[in-house]
């Protein structure tokens, strides 16, 4: 059975269209922010998934929206696509070291969200992407796939090099979390 979902997601601010393959697939990113599309292409590929992200936003105002609602939508189609979790690793940590700066990330598959974000950014700005953003997409990525992640930049310089690393590592932990190795829910509940 093929773990996928697709999630459109339309407010007065966006317009979003999001597919996920967790198995892998082509990667197609279109958020009409070109820092934060490289950096949704980093976590597909070290995640090993197939996305496609198309979403209009408002950005004449800035990017919040359009960041926010597209980790809205990540979020709902990762919890779609990993359905009951049946037989999935669950946890898995990594570690990206990115020039100057060393990041890791911690995540469990558990059904309940929670975010821990410790990452201060040394600059506003990559580009056209405020590093503020980082923290929002993160978080709601993590409530609306149910998702306990922890990241954290243990220390660095460059915003650029902080923020890329820190999307590395959370698609390395979904590599592995989303591993399927055996057919029982992984947990002492019985339900994730």
């Amino acid at each position: 059975m093929e773990r996928a979902a697709k999630i459109e997601r339309r407010t007065k601010e966006t317009d979003i269209c999001v597919e996920l393959h967790l198995d892998g697939g082509a990667v197609e990113i279109d958020t009409g922010i070109g820092f934060f599309d490289h950096m949704l292409h980093a976590f597909a590929f070290y995640a090993g998934i197939g996305l496609t992200v198309r979403a209009k936003g408002d950005l004449q105002v800035d990017g919040h929206h359009t960041v926010e609602d597209v980790g809205i939508a990540i979020g709902e189609a990762l919890k779609g696509a990993l359905g009951e979790k049946a037989g999935i690793r669950r946890f898995a940590s990594a570690y990206v070291p990115m020039d100057e700066a060393l990041l890791f990330a911690a995540l469990d598959i558990s059904g309940r969200p929670f975010l821990v974000f410790d990452a201060p950014m040394p600059q506003a700005r990559c580009g056209e992407y405020d590093t503020c953003l980082s923290v929002e997409f993160m978080r709601a990525l993590a409530n609306h796939a149910g998702l306990t992640l922890h990241m954290k930049a243990l220390y660095g310089d460059n915003a650029h090099h902080i923020t890329e690393g820190l999307f590395k590592a959370f698609g390395l932990t979904l590599k592995d979390a989303k591993q399927v190795e055996g057919g029982e829910v992984r947990s002492t509940k019985g339900l994730l």
